[in-house]
């Protein structure tokens, strides 16, 4: 499942600034996947953090509280994926809402430091993938809209154990990516969420790749899901984010 590094058994969450040469004003929070028991650290973490920053945005990576796990976390989940995948749904929707607990306050402390990175308050972002886009979407949903990101990129995510209900009222711009052959059949997630973002009236961009998998993040396969990256830096660009 993963052939990356990750982090797992997060407790205490975390947020790692990377900061560009040359802050353009813009700020995003990048919420790694890993099925709420790893994150990708890298592939959907820090280089990601890595593409933004060359281009000016200041990039915050989360590290949100986990479903506790072994030594190995990744194991862990194979085996109960395997065995018990009703059983992993449950622990995901248990720890989920302590996750996106972690990402508001991530999004509160990036406002509440804004001058100190040079990066304004009302253009403040969120990227997640995967369990991290459930979080991403969570966050979308805040009750406190200063808690609430200015703009929102769910990246093949996951829904599942969380309704879309009406966007409220002031959403920003979102950005989705998604594979048909997703191997966990999370391309209707993505479809679900650019649908319940176009009928709100808010600007909505959907990718959706023929082929490319799940947790392509920076991977480079040969496919043409290799450019969602650059497709993105397209979209910040054309909302005046870079």
């Amino acid at each position: 499942m993963f052939d990356n590094p990750v982090v797992t058994n997060v407790v205490h969450p975390t947020i790692t600034p990377v900061v560009p040469d040359a802050p353009n004003g813009t700020a995003i929070v990048i919420a790694p996947g890993g099925g709420f028991h790893a994150l990708s650290i890298e592939s959907e973490g820090f280089e990601v953090a890595e593409w933004l920053a060359a281009r000016g945005v200041t990039a915050f990576v989360l590290e949100y509280r986990l479903v506790p796990c072994g030594d190995d976390a990744v194991a862990d989940l194979i085996t109960k994926m395997a065995s018990d995948l009703d059983g992993v749904f449950d622990e995901m929707n248990e720890i989920a809402p302590l996750a996106a607990a972690d990402a508001i306050a991530a999004v509160r402390w990036v406002r509440e430091h804004a001058t100190e990175f040079g990066v304004r308050p009302d253009r403040v972002g969120f990227i997640g993938f995967s369990a991290g886009g459930n979080v991403t979407m969570r966050v979308a949903y805040a009750d406190d809209a200063g808690a609430r990101p200015d703009f929102v990129a769910p990246i093949y995510a996951s829904v599942r154990g969380y309704e879309l209900a009406e966007p409220p009222t002031g959403s920003g711009p979102m950005f989705v990516v998604a594979a048909t052959d997703d191997s966990l059949g999370l391309a209707d997630d993505s479809v679900a969420i650019y649908d319940r973002w176009r009928r709100a009236g808010i600007a909505t961009e959907l990718h959706m790749y023929a082929s490319g998998g799940h947790g392509f993040g920076m991977k480079h396969q040969g496919l043409p899901s290799d450019s969602w990256i650059d497709r993105f830096g397209d979209w910040l660009a054309a909302n005046g984010l870079l």
